[in-house]
C-alpha cells in the first residue's frame, strides 16, 4: 500500500514533469486578468493578456518554476498559433467587399503603414546600436503573433523578445490611435478600426470591436492584410539592407 504522502510526491512530479502545469498557469492567469481588467473598469492602457503576462512573469520567477521549464511545458499552447495563422484567412474573406470597395485607400495606405511600422523600429534601435539579433526580433513588432513569431525565425531573431516587442506595441498603439482619433476629430469607425488592426495587431483589433462591429471588421482587415504584406515583403527587405 502506498503511503499518501508518497502518493502526493507523486502525482506533483508527474503534474510538474509535463505540460499541464505550464497550460494552467496560462491559462489561470488568462482567467484572472480578465476579472481584474472588468473590475478595474476596462482600462485601456491595461488590457488583460498584459495584466496575464505580468502575473505569469511574477508567478514564473517567486516559485522558482524557471522560464525554460515553463516554456517547455507551454510549447503544446504554441502549436495553436500554427492554426490561428490560417484562420486569419476567415476575417480576410468576410471582409472581402470592404476590400473591393476600398481597394484604392487600403493599396495606398497599407504598404506605406506597415513598411513605417517596420522602418522606425529598426531605424531607433540600429541608432542605439543594436544587435542584428535585436534588430530581427523587433521588425515584425506590428504583426499578429503567430505571423510574427514565423517572420523572426526565418529572419534569425529571438522569439522570446518579439512577443515582448508585440505585447508593448498591441498596448501603446491602441492608446495612441485613441488619442490621436480625439485629437484629430476623427469618428469613422471605419479608419480607427483599421488603424488599430494595423498598428496593434489581435490587441488593437479587440479594442476595436469594444468601439463597434464596425471598427472590429476593419481592424480585422487591417491586421490580416498587415500580415500578409509583411510576411511577404520584410524577410526580402531585410535580407537586401
Amino acid at each position: 500500500m502506498v503511503d499518501q504522502p508518497e502518493l502526493l510526491t507523486a502525482l506533483m512530479s508527474v503534474w510538474t514533469a509535463g505540460p499541464m502545469l505550464s497550460i494552467a498557469l496560462t491559462l489561470g492567469a488568462f482567467i484572472a486578468a480578465q476579472w481584474l481588467f472588468t473590475y478595474l473598469k476596462r482600462p485601456l492602457w491595461m488590457p488583460p493578456v498584459m495584466i496575464a503576462a505580468l502575473m505569469l512573469a511574477a508567478v514564473v520567477a517567486l516559485t522558482g518554476l524557471g522560464f525554460e521549464r515553463y516554456e517547455q511545458g507551454a510549447r503544446w499552447l504554441t502549436i495553436l498559433l500554427g492554426p490561428a495563422t490560417v484562420a486569419l484567412g476567415i476575417p480576410l474573406y468576410q471582409q472581402m467587399h470592404h476590400i473591393r470597395a476600398l481597394w484604392r485607400p487600403i493599396l495606398v495606405t497599407l504598404p506605406l503603414a506597415a513598411s513605417l511600422a517596420a522602418a522606425y523600429a529598426l531605424g531607433i534601435a540600429w541608432m542605439m546600436g543594436a544587435t542584428p539579433e535585436v534588430l530581427a526580433s523587433l521588425a515584425p513588432k506590428s504583426v499578429t503573433a503567430p505571423i510574427a513569431m514565423g517572420i523572426t525565425e526565418e529572419l534569425g531573431g529571438s522569439v522570446s523578445l518579439t512577443l515582448g516587442g508585440l505585447l508593448i506595441t498591441g498596448v501603446l498603439a491602441s492608446l495612441f490611435v485613441d488619442w490621436c482619433a480625439r485629437w484629430l476629430k476623427i469618428t469613422d469607425d471605419r479608419i480607427i478600426g483599421f488603424a488599430l488592426g494595423l498598428n496593434g495587431h489581435a490587441i488593437g483589433t479587440a479594442r476595436a470591436f469594444e468601439i463597434s462591429h464596425t471598427a472590429g471588421a476593419f481592424a480585422s482587415l487591417g491586421m490580416g492584410l498587415t500580415g500578409v504584406f509583411t510576411a511577404l515583403f520584410l524577410p526580402l527587405a531585410f535580407l537586401l539592407l
